[in-house]
């Protein structure tokens, strides 16, 4: 291995006694011990001489250096594939990476790969003593005068380097790499060394030794007793045999030295053709291939494709979502950036993501519909529901629990990811309706409009200045539902109610650019927009793209929900209002080591809203009043809910959803269909609102996850506001007190603005050329802090489309 931790092999340049001697007609070559011829002699004391010399002038090796046991290929301990765990750093979430190595005897290996081997690493293996020793000479002179490192060695020395976990090229690694092939070679036939090397050296896609790469590459054996078709050729062999000299790409380098494996582009294989013809040659000057043989030997085009899920387990459950999100992270940061595809998950790290396995628990068993542990309102209904839930912790922007779908290669409802060929996959956008309410209230009272003002809510109304009136395509703007204030409704009323006129009012006040820009700083990464002759809705990236200009790409319908968003960006807005409006960035990693050395880890950050108390505490208790939000275990709790309607309809709705928080604990939840189709339940019904379905799933994964969590509700109370405008009490009576008891169902309706509801294949949601995520401004790192009343004095308290 390289100090990089890639494998170089021994071919670097250095061609070891190329046509090292004819293969005797009968027998293995080289078997039983030979006579040290005087040649030999020499060598042995040249070679004690350099050693003697290196370590009486430097002082670093020790005679007990030399002493260590060599293991056999069954005893090495290989690198490790890389591990995902829990936030606990204990319980494995997945396992990673496609390393694997099955042993096959020397005597039940055909002959090609034997042969080939030979060929491409150690020509004069099979009369050398175990050593070079002029590259030992050539490494150690070179070293000492401070010339180019050197890294030649038989295949007997490279087997030493691996069996004894020997890196980098230097010459005190290559002395003891040189004095343990010198035991070997004195304790082992060649046939055992050879059939070491052959089942313990790596060649790339994980795979150590060459039956592993057999299957690796061809599907195939090496086993001398499988059937004809099934055993790996000549020629296929020497493809592999290439490989070894660097069977992975420099991850420091990966187009300039992208390796052997000619799957990995074209540089790649032009590199695996002509070390082919290398060993091709080497093969008839060894005498294993008749000139006529290697003349009709053709280079073998059945190489199969890099797979990179090869060996991967735990893909296959909901936290396989998690998994892709997790890589898709971590390919965005320095120490993973432009690294080759599988770098990650062949490097041998341990990753430990944000995700708390308590929480993970109650978000699978409330929105995996399919589950008898889902709310019975959702449990048993049509095959093309789906559901989507997000937990993410306020002030730290931890996502602690994540549902998307039930495994890693399903469509991912609940946000986007960038895959290893750096394409944005997922499903994740949807109109959230009237869930996005709650930025438009935070907008309000950012800008002093207390929530008991009063607005003008009349069933229906004109917006000319908005392109809503009566002789418009889409038509004025009605309300779904009606309520005992109107026609005048404090805005508080108007947000229970879910009224349309208020809010698009309320939006019209503000200006679309002041709602985009908080909804944007409080988590919601990007939206969807329709665009005329894409039948698919592009993603515009709101994150680093403030402004008029951003904002003009949306009309005054952003603030009743009508352009998508994704599950996971809402539950880090939700997060962002439970941290008294303290926005940290949403991320699903939390450390990366490999052995003992720190990777990476994660950076807590936060950003303000600049929502003073007063504008928090009546942003908590107007979302308080919200039935659909109220938890019955004792915490104080706040949320909206939402939903979008099918085209024109204003009784058949495709999206619905609840979003809401604790001090502790914010999540979005979406309830859908996988098809576009109106949610109809079992019974044949359209009456599926965000109340009567993603609502339960929400309450009972809040009150679940609370109680795992095993926090005290008492240290995560909100403060009453102080209504310092004392405004009149509304016509319909004074603001109802907070209650704990739990909720009766609300009927909000879906908005009928006429607008049409944006639908697309699973496959298709994500905008074709998806621009890449800017990275997050960072104001300054925090440690996350309870909520607590009266609110704390905290630090300034999250990225996926679909």
């Amino acid at each position: 291995m390289s100090p990089d931790g890639y494998q170089q092999g021994a071919g670097n340049g250095y061609q070891y006694g190329a046509g090292g001697g004819p293969r005797p007609a009968s027998g293995e070559p080289g078997a039983g011990r030979r006579p040290v011829a005087p040649r030999r002699r020499r060598n042995r004391l040249l070679a004690a001489l350099a050693v003697a010399a290196l370590v009486a002038g430097i002082g670093l090796i020790g005679g007990i250096y030399y002493v260590d046991s060599v293991p056999a290929p069954t005893d090495l301990k290989l690198p490790e594939s890389t591990t995902v765990y829990y936030s606990d750093g204990r319980t494995a979430m997945a396992t990673l990476g496609a390393e694997n190595r099955t042993i096959v005897p020397y005597d039940q290996m055909v002959d090609g790969p034997k042969q080939a081997i030979v060929a491409a690493e150690d020509r004069t293996f099979w009369t050398n003593r175990g050593i070079d020793f002029t590259g030992v000479l050539r490494a150690a002179w070179s070293n000492l005068t401070g010339g180019q490192r050197q890294g030649a060695s038989t295949i007997t020395q490279q087997y030493a380097r691996v069996a004894a976990d020997l890196k980098g090229v230097t010459y005190s690694r290559k002395l003891r790499e040189a004095v343990i092939a010198w035991k070997l070679d004195d304790k082992y036939s060649k046939q055992e060394i050879l059939g070491y090397y052959l089942n313990t050296v790596p060649f790339g896609r994980g795979a150590y030794g060459i039956e592993a790469a057999a299957q690796a590459y061809f599907g195939k054996t090496v086993r001398r007793d499988a059937p004809a078709a099934k055993q790996l050729t000549v020629a296929e062999a020497m493809v592999l045999c290439a490989m070894v000299k660097q069977p992975e790409a420099n991850p420091d380098d990966p187009a300039g030295q992208p390796g052997y494996d000619p799957r990995r582009g074209p540089k790649a294989r032009q590199n695996s053709i002509e070390r082919w013809n290398y060993i091709r040659d080497g093969m008839v000057r060894l005498n294993y291939l008749t000139p006529d043989q290697a003349a009709n030997l053709a280079y073998p085009d059945s190489v199969k494709p890099v797979d990179p899920n090869a060996g991967q387990s735990g893909l296959d459950k909901p936290t396989g979502q998690v998994v892709n999100h997790v890589l898709s992270e971590l390919r965005q940061t320095d120490p993973f950036k432009n690294k080759p595809a599988d770098y990650i998950a062949n490097g041998g790290f341990k990753i430990v993501t944000t995700i708390d396995k308590r929480v993970q628990d109650a978000a699978e068993a409330s929105a995996d519909i399919n589950r008898d542990s889902a709310p019975a309102e959702v449990r048993g209904q049509p095959k093309n529901w789906r559901a989507a839930l997000v937990a993410v912790e306020p002030g730290t922007g931890r996502v602690l629990g994540y549902y998307g779908g039930n495994n890693g290669n399903s469509p991912d409802y609940a946000g986007w990811y960038y895959d290893e060929k750096g394409e944005a996959r997922g499903y994740g956008q949807h109109p959230p309706g009237s869930s996005f309410k709650a930025y438009d209230l935070a907008a309000a009272v950012q800008q002093n409009i207390s929530v008991k003002q009063h607005f003008d809510s009349p069933d229906t109304k004109e917006f000319p200045e908005s392109g809503r009136t009566k002789g418009s395509p889409a038509g004025p703007i009605r309300n779904a539902e009606h309520a005992p204030c109107q026609p005048d409704c404090a805005l508080w009323e108007a947000t229970v109610a879910s009224l349309n006129v208020t809010y698009f009012e309320l939006t019209e006040k503000l200006g679309t650019a002041k709602v985009v820009d908080l909804a944007t700083r409080a988590g919601i990464d990007s939206m969807w927009k329709d665009v005329p002759g894409n039948p698919h809705p592009q993603r515009v990236e709101l994150r680093g793209h403030p402004g008029e200009e951003t904002a003009k790409q949306f009309s005054t319908e952003v603030g009743i929900g009508q352009y998508g968003i994704t599950v996971a960006d809402h539950a880090n807005g939700m997060a962002t209002l439970a941290a008294h409006g303290k926005r940290s960035d949403e991320h699903f990693v939390r450390s990366v080591t490999k052995g003992d050395d720190k990777v990476y880890d994660e950076q807590l950050t936060q950003s303000d809203l600049g929502l003073d108390r007063e504008a928090v505490n009546q942003l908590d208790w107007t979302l308080r009043q919200v039935k659909a939000a109220k938890l019955g275990n004792g915490w104080d709790s706040a949320g909206k809910t939402g939903t979008w309607q099918a085209g024109q309809s204003t009784t058949q709705n495709v999206h619905t959803w609840m979003v809401g928080y604790t001090g502790a604990l914010a999540a979005a939840v979406w309830l859908g269909t996988d098809d576009g189709k109106p949610l109809k339940t079992r019974s044949g019904s359209y009456e599926v609102y965000g109340a009567t379905g993603p609502a339960p799933i929400w309450r009972q994964f809040m009150e679940q996850a609370t109680a795992a969590l095993k926090l005290d509700p008492d240290k995560y109370r909100f403060e009453a506001p102080a209504f310092p405008d004392d405004t009149p009490a509304t016509p319909s009576g004074p603001p109802p007190a907070p209650t704990t008891a739990a909720p009766a169902p609300t009927t909000e309706r879906p908005s009928p603005t006429g607008s049409p509801t944006p639908t697309c294949e699973p496959s298709r949601c994500v905008s074709p050329t998806p621009s890449a995520r800017p990275t997050p401004s960072r104001t300054r790192t925090v440690s996350p802090s309870p909520r607590r009343t009266p609110p704390p004095t905290r630090p300034a308290a999250g990225p996926t489309p679909g």
